[in-house]
Parts: C-alpha cells; structure tokens; sequence
C-alpha cells in the first residue's frame, strides 16, 4: 500500500469518548464483550492516570519517527496519539517536544508500540504515555509511513476516529461504529457492580449466592466437608 497521509477522518463523538474514559479500561473491555484489549506489553510511564480520546494512528518504520512529526498537524482537541511500527521496536521515538507539540493541540496522550524516552519530563508536564518499552535510542527521519490508517497495537485493531482508554489497567479500543452501544453496556455493568459492592460492603450477601454460584460448584462436583472427614479421606488413602 502507498504511504498516505488521510486528513478528513471521522471521530467517535467526543461526549461518547469522555464518558467511555470515565469507566476505565476493565470496565469498558467486559461491557464490550472482552474485547478490544491492548495487549499487556504496553505499560504506562505514570500511575494513577486514566485518560481516554479519539485515535489518530501512525503507522511508522521502526527505528523512524517521521510520521509521527507528521501526524501532529492532523492532531485535535480530544484525540489520542496512537503508533505502531512495521516491525517491533524499542527505539525511543517519542519524547518531551513531541509531548509539547500535541499537548498544545489538545491531545489526550500516546499509545505506542515503540519505546520513549524523556520520561521524567513527560511525567513533570502531564502529558500520560503507554509504551511497550523506556529507552533513550534515538531515531531518525527517513522512511515513507502513513497518518491515519488501522494499525495493529499488541493484537488489537484501531482505526481512526476509535476510542482508546488507557489507565493502570493498560488500554483498551472501542471501534467508533459500537462506542454508543458499549457505553451503555458499561453503565448498565457499572449501576450493576455498584448494587454487588453495596451488598457485600454490608456483609448482606456473599458473591457465590448473589451470582448464583453454588449450583455450578454441585454441578462440577465440589463437596463441603468437615476437616474431621476431610482428614479422614487422606488417612485413607495413605
């Protein structure tokens, strides 16, 4: 495929993407069926973040942030930076003047496949980035990518104009068409866990009678037993 850059890409409602972001990514990924979760190598720099937005992606050759320079003049309040590479790479692609640049343009954060460096400073000006790796090699400015294409993100699909949601949990992508549809699933499991952790905060109820457990043990044949005869089954079989 030619390298291109796509300039007119339609967004998931930006109203949509806070309130998906409020849930959070376990939230979010179990309304939407388990799926759309970011593989577990890509890891926050920070803790105790939670941000969410519209993805612009960037699909770059490794060991090359061009198309990251880029991609930040199609850029808008509310979206989220998204990279991935044509091959794995750790090389520190991102750091603290890319941050300035889109932070002045609104941006949310970055997703990457890549490695970044700078991060003491990105974590002083509050610019959140998820990265499969910290590394100070640097890159260069040479190769042909392309701005606003699907890419592939640890085994998840995003395309442009998606929502991504990424806390301590690790991110998550909603595909734009479902975002409607998923938020609420995510306030009807919300309204749910909110009934359950009243109800076991007060001791009322146990999760295996809340959610009907106790069948599903008989049913895998899980006895109770008192240690007495428990005891006496191992002196039996000694």
């Amino acid at each position: 495929m030619k390298p291109v850059i796509v300039t007119d890409i339609a967004r998931t409602d930006a109203a949509t993407a806070r309130a998906l972001g409020s849930h959070g990514v376990a939230t979010v990924h179990e309304a939407m069926g388990r799926t759309g979760l970011v593989g577990p190598g890509i890891r926050p720099i920070q803790d105790d973040v939670r941000i969410a937005g519209t993805a612009v992606t960037v699909l770059s050759h490794p060991g090359d942030n061009l198309m990251i320079h880029a991609a930040i003049e199609q850029c808008r309040d509310g979206d989220l930076l998204v990279v991935a590479t044509t091959s794995p790479s750790s090389d520190g692609a991102f750091g603290d003047l890319f941050a300035t640049a889109l932070r002045a343009r609104g941006v949310r954060g970055l997703v990457t496949t890549t490695g970044v460096r700078d991060t003491a400073d990105l974590r002083a000006m509050g610019f959140p980035v998820w990265s499969s790796a910290v590394h100070a090699q640097g890159t260069v400015k040479a190769t042909p990518g392309s701005v606003n294409v699907p890419i592939v993100v640890a085994g998840a699909t995003v395309r442009p104009g998606d929502v991504v949601i990424a806390d301590d949990d690790g991110v998550v992508v909603v595909p734009r068409e479902r975002a409607a549809d998923v938020l609420s699933a995510a306030d009807d499991r919300v309204a749910k866990e909110a009934a359950d952790r009243e109800a076991y905060g007060s001791g009322a109820e146990l999760s295996l009678d809340r959610k009907g457990l106790r069948p599903l043990l008989a049913e895998l044949g899980i006895e109770y037993v008192t240690q007495t005869e428990y005891e006496a089954r191992d002196d039996e079989r000694a």
